[in-house]
């Protein structure tokens, strides 16, 4: 009823420019689309509020001809109202994307409500101008009041302008004041199709970015390009690089669609990834001829704006994709990467090796070290060197970061190595070349194994680090930190890519949970290579993919396989009927799943893997997966680290599983609310080991199941981006051997239970995004052991005098606002930090 009123009383007066259509938005999406109830609740209430104090002032200005003043707040509330209407599209299962827009609705409350403040100021002038204006005072026109009273209005307008000012210089001080440090983060998530970041210029691509770019600013019809060049040559690098050109941009904007097009992706995979990227409702296509239907629909929706669509790395037996990919749209143009030319899909680009100069730059950028004491080749020896790489990117990349900090020997050891390649390398030789890299891990000898084992998972995807760090510490007898050093390893020689999605993670806390891994595909190739070098009864990893049903020959030529192999990855793709061969794999340590149906069984041989340690159960579909045969994961009896991704667990979860040696547990965009709202048995007797729960983009999640704090030996708990969790426990003291507890981006958790005063052995708090948390609790003051506090967009939170008693908090991370809240507690806490992070161009998802 109280919104009903208010948005009658803003219908008049031009008010419905400034707050009715944003209102009556707010009101429909309530309605209708329970993701972002919180936020929108918050915005009602505040539009409820300020709409009579805002209305007087207007009707007052209007009369003394001063409507400037709310010309900022009608450009608030006109993108308030666009913002609220995305909001609205949003699909339910696009959950990486609502705490991005959550973030967006908390700034324009906050925006709104700041500049009120600033108008709010106003309000004694309006009331003046009311009594003058009722009054009509005899002794001074009115025309002289009017002027009087503008001229004093744009006195308090001037004073107000002043002081937001000085709030701004307080702000840039607390940012960079003595012990207060601004870090800028540089964040940029990628959305699903957009192009990849460069992390350093590319060297020797001038000539054929200028070439391409002059072909895609072309004003025609439509465009077909494949840029074709033995792997390691470039393509992928060339193609992000034209699409960061700032010609490019400006042509194409936010219509450049970035895809990776691996063997196992079909057609309809692809459609659904733009629709995504694009924030439309994804259909529920019949078959591929409709999605390729819905798919031109969309892009003449978009146009008549130019529309860019870039294939990277596409495989001869995905010509058909190409073909059907093509539509009759005016300034529509799609560029491919291959190894292969498709010269019936348009014309070709063919790509060179760098030239002998560019590849010398390269190669020093890579090899010299950077201290005085390391061995530096002289010019002769670093040209041979590079001479062996033959011009090729990946293979100078590779190589020079193998060789920096090597003894003269090893130098000269390897140039007698890659001089015996030919003089013109072919695919198999650039392997070979990119082989001798690897084998100098034969220092490192567990490094060259985790090294191989990275084939093991589908071509073109993120590996999560976490997944990695689980699989080594347990094949190899590592700790976590041992795990984390070898991945290191390979990043620093070249052999990997680790991405990070969250700047402020800090790696000194022990959490890897937004740290990606992607690797080059002929390194992966290379993996797979030496892995497959070996029969397949004498493998250590047997990687196996099955694409359209098609069971590899050498499974099907024995009536029931037996392998000694310790890890076992099975990639299917989105047409498998779970239709499974008969195998044992007695020995396997390390089980990876990697599938994409909606619907998917597992395995019986399962039940027979007695020495399973590490089970990864990943869904790369776009909703969560059914999963039959789930009893089967019962009888895993030594199993200790357990992954699954975009699963729907069923209600048995607790019941059937006995897992008494497992010690970590990461649910990953699952749907888990029948699987601990629904059953009886304690969580504390089916996991009576574990030390290390995450439970990430969880949406169905609104409580923690009954006797969830008895599970007493917990050291790690992550429970983020749970977008319904409600309220934590009020027995979390109950978990004393607590140490980390992230708890980002839990938009509708409302406080923090008193109890938390009991958790004496936390050190890491992470309260980030928790949008609707108003306040901690007096008892946060009793967390002695507490040195780093995550407090990003908390604002809104109110600190209690407690937090003096915080002896050991080192670091305090957060927005500016929460900066300074902190501030004045910073003479109790001599020794405390206060570090703001800054977001910039956040963007994840599109």
């Amino acid at each position: 009823m109280a919104a009903q009123l208010a948005v009658s009383a803003l219908s008049g007066a031009g008010f419905d420019l400034l707050f009715g259509d944003l209102l009556k938005m707010v009101l429909i999406v309530l309605k209708n689309n329970s993701q972002f109830t919180p936020s929108l609740e918050r915005l009602k209430n505040m539009l409820e509020e300020i709409a009579p104090n805002i209305k007087r002032i207007e009707s007052f200005n209007r009369e003394l001809d001063q409507p400037k003043q709310l010309k900022r707040l009608q450009g608030l509330m006109s993108d308030g109202k666009d913002l609220v209407l995305k909001c609205s599209k949003i699909h339910k299962y696009n959950c990486l994307k609502r705490p991005i827009y959550n973030k967006k609705l908390l700034k324009l409350e906050k925006d709104i409500c700041d500049h009120i403040n600033i108008v709010l100021q106003f309000q004694e002038v309006a009331d003046t101008k009311e009594i003058l204006v009722k009054q009509n005072w005899t002794l001074v026109g009115v025309n002289n009041v009017s002027s009087g009273m503008k001229q004093l209005s744009n006195q308090v307008y001037s004073g107000v302008t002043q002081l937001s000012d000085e709030i701004v210089k307080l702000r840039m001080a607390i940012s960079n004041g003595d012990r207060v440090d601004s870090s800028n983060s540089n964040i940029r998530l990628a959305g699903v199709c957009s192009p990849p970041l460069l992390k350093v210029d590319p060297v020797g691509f001038e000539i054929p970015l200028s070439e391409l770019m002059i072909k895609l600013l072309k004003d025609e019809a439509s465009q077909h390009i494949v840029i074709s060049a033995l792997g390691g040559c470039g393509k992928t690098i060339l193609a992000t690089a034209l699409c960061q050109l700032e010609n490019v941009k400006d042509k194409f904007k936010s219509n450049i669609f970035f895809l990776n097009v691996p063997k196992l992706r079909n057609l309809t995979v692809i459609v659904k990834m733009i629709f995504q990227h694009k924030d439309r409702q994804l259909p529920d296509f019949q078959s591929e001829e409709d999605a390729v239907n819905h798919l031109e629909r969309l892009f003449k929706q978009i146009a008549p704006g130019p529309i860019l669509l870039v294939l990277n790395d596409v495989w001869p037996g995905s010509e058909s994709i190409l073909h059907k990919l093509k539509f009759r749209i005016e300034n529509y143009k799609i560029l491919v990467t291959s190894r292969y030319e498709f010269p019936s899909f348009g014309s070709t680009y063919k790509l060179e090796t760098l030239n002998h100069a560019d590849a010398v730059t390269l190669f020093q950028r890579l090899a010299l070290p950077r201290d005085q004491q390391s061995y530096a080749p002289d010019q002769q020896t670093l040209e041979e060197m590079v001479k062996c790489c033959r011009g090729f990117p990946l293979v100078i990349s590779v190589v020079g970061k193998s060789l920096c900090g090597k003894s003269a020997a090893e130098w000269r050891k390897r140039i007698r190595e890659c001089y015996k390649a030919a003089s013109i390398l072919t695919e198999h030789e650039v392997l070979d070349c990119l082989q001798s890299s690897v084998e100098a891990l034969n220092d490192n000898v567990v490094a060259k194994e985790c090294f191989m084992d990275l084939g093991s998972f589908p071509e073109d995807q993120r590996i999560p680090a976490t997944t990695l760090i689980d699989m080594w510490a347990e094949l190899y007898s590592l700790d976590d930190d041992g795990a984390i050093a070898n991945l290191h390893e390979l990043s620093d020689r070249n052999l990997i890519e680790v991405l990070v999605t969250r700047k402020d993670a800090n790696e000194d806390d022990g959490s890897y949970n937004e740290h990606f891994v992607t690797q080059h595909d002929l390194l992966r190739e290379l993996a797979i290579r030496e892995s497959n070098s070996k029969g397949i009864e004498h493998r250590k990893r047997v990687i196996l993919e099955i694409n359209e049903n098609k069971i590899p020959e050498w499974l099907t030529e024995q009536n029931e396989l037996s392998i000694r192999a310790k890890l076992l990855s099975i990639s299917t793709d989105e047409t498998f009927s779970s239709s499974w061969p008969s195998m044992q794999a007695p020995e396997v340590e390390v089980l990876l799943l990697n599938f994409q149906t909606g619907k998917y069984s597992l395995p019986e041989f399962i039940e027979g893997m007695n020495k399973l340690k590490v089970l990864v159960l990943d869904n790369y579909g776009f909703v969560p997966a059914e999963v039959g045969n789930f009893p089967l994961l019962g009888s895993l009896s030594n199993l200790k680290r357990i992954r699954l991704e975009k699963v729907s667990i069923p209600s048995l979860f607790l019941t059937s599983m006995k897992w008494r040696k497992l010690e970590k547990m990461s649910l990953v965009m699952c749907n888990i609310g029948q699987a601990f709202n629904k059953s009886t048995n304690k969580i504390s007797d089916a996991f009576p080991k574990l030390v290390d729960l995450t439970i990430d983009y969880c949406n169905d999640l609104e409580e923690l199941p009954t006797g969830f704090c008895d599970l007493v030996l917990l050291r790690k708990l992550s429970i983020t981006n749970c977008h319904k969790l409600l309220a934590l426990p009020e027995d979390m003291g109950n978990l004393l051997d607590l140490e980390i507890l992230r708890l980002n981006s839990c938009i509708e958790l409302t406080e923090l239970p008193g109890t938390i005063g009991g958790l004496h052995k936390l050190q890491i708090l992470d309260l980030s995004d928790c949008l609707s948390v108003t306040e901690l609790p007096e008892q946060i003051g009793q967390l002695h052991n507490l040195r780093k506090l995550y407090m990003i967009e908390c604002s809104s939170c109110e600190l209690p005098s407690s937090v003096t008693n915080l002896f050991h908090l080192k670091e305090v991370i957060g927005d500016e606002e929460t900066a300074m809240s902190w501030t004045r507690f910073k003479p109790c806490l001599p020794s405390l930090t206060i570090r703001v992070h800054k977001e910039i161009n956040l963007n994840w998802l599109g």
